[in-house]
């Protein structure tokens, strides 16, 4: 642990969709995508959020940065709670706390020249005057590994690379602290995820921007993060740094994520641990552990009590009645 603060601090987020007043007074009214998880983030950290789609993952990013109201719980950046800001407040923050989307293409105007789209933040929020900005535009432009000439272009004309590329360009054009960065690589090539990737570790390093990174690609988290969570159907399963998670993997469905992993060596051979089924439904998720339906090594305590999220070894906390 380092003795600063953490630069964000999640505490007991709950984040339920519904309406719990209904008429119909009935639980499954509420869809708990977020059911009380807890996490650090410290400076200049990359901190990696995985699992299947609809664990809640984006859900938790959306509400850090107010996308989301929230059920209960508590968001701090620099020891401030976020979620009891006024709307004046929060917005004089927020070229601090920057989102990229898994899509950007749908995030740009089409009719709306690029680098005017990666401009007008900045023209937004006071930081600079119109005849500066074209000169900060081109500055991230080439960080951002695109020319110049690409100022006046419009979205249609760009890959998908360039287009997360120009997504990045857009966070990072305003000096942020903490970028929620919402799988970021997951429509792109296997080629230009790497490039991107390494983009991100680049920024990392030479402006310690702190990244919460969303996956549910455990290879790419692995490059890129220095902790890792591990969510399923809304519940913090295990939270570990990258060493450790992958070293020594103790909750089952950790172990079967990574069971998936691909291996670029052919002669090494790992058990695949095959999850059965498909995921709950939120609005009604199993008694005891949520994962004791799909888990092949769920015991009779595992159906009726909730396991407690608990360190087991420095730093290393995991949410599993087995360990």
């Amino acid at each position: 642990m380092t003795e600063t603060a953490p630069l964000i601090e999640v505490d007991h987020l709950k984040k339920y969709f519904g309406d719990s007043s209904s008429i119909f007074k009935r639980n499954k009214d509420v869809v708990k995508a977020v059911d009380g998880v807890s996490f650090q983030i410290e400076k200049g950290e990359t901190f990696g959020l995985v699992g299947e789609s609809g664990s809640g993952k984006s859900t938790i990013g959306r509400s850090i940065l107010r996308l989301h109201s929230i059920t209960s719980g508590e968001v701090r950046y620099n020891g401030q709670s976020l979620h009891h800001l006024s709307k004046q407040e929060m917005r004089a923050l927020r070229p601090k706390l920057q989102f990229i989307f898994q899509d950007p293409f749908s995030s740009l105007n089409p009719r709306i020249r690029i680098g005017d789209a990666i401009g007008e933040a900045l023209l937004d929020h006071g930081l600079c005057s119109k005849e500066e900005v074209r000169g900060k535009v081109l500055e991230v432009l080439e960080i951002c590994g695109l020319a110049p000439y690409h100022y006046d272009r419009f979205p249609h004309e760009f890959s998908g690379g360039q287009r997360q590329r120009i997504g990045i360009a857009r966070a990072i054009i305003l000096n942020p602290d903490f970028i929620v960065a919402d799988e970021p690589v997951s429509a792109l090539d296997v080629s230009i995820q790497a490039q991107i990737i390494n983009l991100f570790s680049e920024l990392q390093k030479e402006k310690e921007i702190t990244f919460l990174f969303i996956s549910h690609d455990l290879s790419v988290v692995e490059h890129l993060c220095s902790k890792i969570g591990v969510l399923y159907l809304g519940t913090m399963m295990e939270l570990a740094s990258r060493d450790k998670l992958y070293g020594n993997p103790l909750h089952p469905y950790t172990k079967a994520l990574l069971s998936a992993v691909p291996i670029p060596d052919p002669t090494w051979k790992r058990e695949r641990i095959i999850i059965k089924g498909d995921i709950p439904n939120p609005a009604n998720p199993p008694k005891g552990c949520k994962f004791h339906t799909r888990c092949p090594l769920a015991k009779d305590i595992c159906r009726v009590k909730v396991p407690e999220f608990r360190e087991v070894e420095a730093n290393h906390f995991v949410a599993c009645h087995l360990v």
